[in-house]
């Protein structure tokens, strides 16, 4: 049983790929490509119109994975799974070189480490049964980046990469941290594939997850609950992708595609071994990180109200202290009013009073004066010439 889906958030411009999805009786294949929308947002000119690298990276990445994969991975011998890696490593990258050749495009004149040609991540997980009757099987995992591979356990789910990111930190430190991408597929810089491979019991369930899957949520107990939980709630593998689809939407802010495989049990019996992980990954993790969550929430609006009605009362008391704190700076502002209302007064009555001891004929501002008065004003204006020494 198996399915698959790639949310983009702008349509037919989504960075992630449409997944892979093969299963057959002895053999299982499934993958998802991020392209690297920061890395890769160089846009070309395309038969299809106007695409982004990232846009180009994980669409060449996914059809060269898929058609080398089908033609190494054969139910009569074991995968050798470091050539295998090699082998995707320079496939890939001849075929990322050629259609950025095709591309034409000009050279940037931003200069840069972070800027790559059509970068991705890419996250394959390969399946092969050991034995033709057993129910052991061998997982060949082969990576680059930060998109994951999971299995889901009756215990519960376990990772199988590790984030290729310039900070080596574990799942839910890198989900509070943006750590830059460290080895990604690319047409233009060196990058290697990680290989490893486990040994696995059927039943199980294979996943394969880009970033905006899983880097959304509070905690990685949370992805597992948002998987299992959409598991319980669904009778068909069609209406458990849609359940997780629709998980996934409400939460993300990144495009979003995933694949799932299921080995050695359907819907009926996934519920009944699930169920019992479902309800203890609940009690006893998501659900004491919920509550504190909300407890948190609760005292943070409790804060911000408390913040309000202390600047409310503050202002309510100052307004009642204010008056007698600024009493005498109005009565200063008062006292020199009516200083400077005497003075406008007094000054007009000393012009009246200039005014009546003049004697009649006596003008000013141009009006004619008295003879005398005027000889002696001329008188006192005419000095002594000085003598200059030399």
């Amino acid at each position: 049983m198996s399915f698959g889906f790639n949310l983009g958030k702008i349509a037919d411009h989504g960075e992630d790929s449409d997944p892979i999805v093969r299963d057959g009786p002895d053999l299982a294949l499934l993958a998802v490509f991020d392209g690297m929308g920061g890395a890769g947002g160089t846009v070309y000119e395309t038969e299809d119109g106007p695409r982004s690298g990232a846009y180009l990276a994980s669409r060449i990445a996914r059809d060269v994975v898929e058609q080398r994969m089908l033609e190494l991975l054969v139910p009569d011998w074991n995968l050798n799974g470091d050539a295998a890696a090699e082998d995707l490593r320079r496939s890939v990258q001849q075929a990322l070189a050629r259609r950025l050749a095709e591309l034409k495009a000009p050279p940037s004149r931003l200069r840069s480490k972070l800027l790559r040609g059509l970068p991705t991540t890419m996250t394959v997980l390969a399946l092969q049964r050991a034995s033709r009757t057993g129910s052991t099987w061998l997982c060949h995992i082969f990576w680059a980046g930060d998109s994951r591979g999971y299995v889901f356990q009756p215990d519960g789910a376990h990772q199988l990469t590790v984030d290729d990111l310039r900070d080596a930190n574990d799942a839910m430190a890198n989900l509070r941290s943006d750590s830059l991408v460290s080895n990604a597929v690319s047409a233009d810089t060196e990058f290697h594939i990680n290989y490893r491979r486990v040994q696995l019991q059927a039943p199980f369930f294979l996943l394969c997850a880009t970033d905006g899957c899983f880097g959304y949520l509070p905690t990685p107990m949370h992805f597992e609950r948002l998987v299992l939980s959409a598991l319980t709630e669904a009778r068909t593998a069609d209406a458990w992708s849609r359940a997780i689809q629709s998980e996934v939407t409400a939460v993300t802010g990144d495009d979003a595609a995933m694949s799932v495989v299921s080995v050695g049990a359907g819907m009926k019996e996934l519920h009944r071994l699930y169920a019992p992980r479902f309800a203890e990954l609940e009690d006893q993790f998501t659900n004491p990180i919920d509550d504190l969550a909300r407890s948190t929430q609760r005292a943070e609006d409790e804060l911000t109200a408390q913040r309000q009605r202390q600047l409310d009362q503050t202002q309510a008391l100052w307004a009642r202290y204010q008056p007698g704190y600024e009493r005498h700076l109005h009565t200063v502002d008062a006292a020199q009013d009516e200083d400077e209302s005497d003075d406008l007064e007094l000054t007009s009555a000393n012009r009246d009073d200039r005014a009546q001891a003049r004697p009649a004929g006596d003008h000013t501002n141009g009006r004619p004066t008295d003879a005398a008065d005027t000889a002696d004003a001329v008188e006192t204006a005419v000095e002594e010439p000085t003598e200059v020494t030399s």
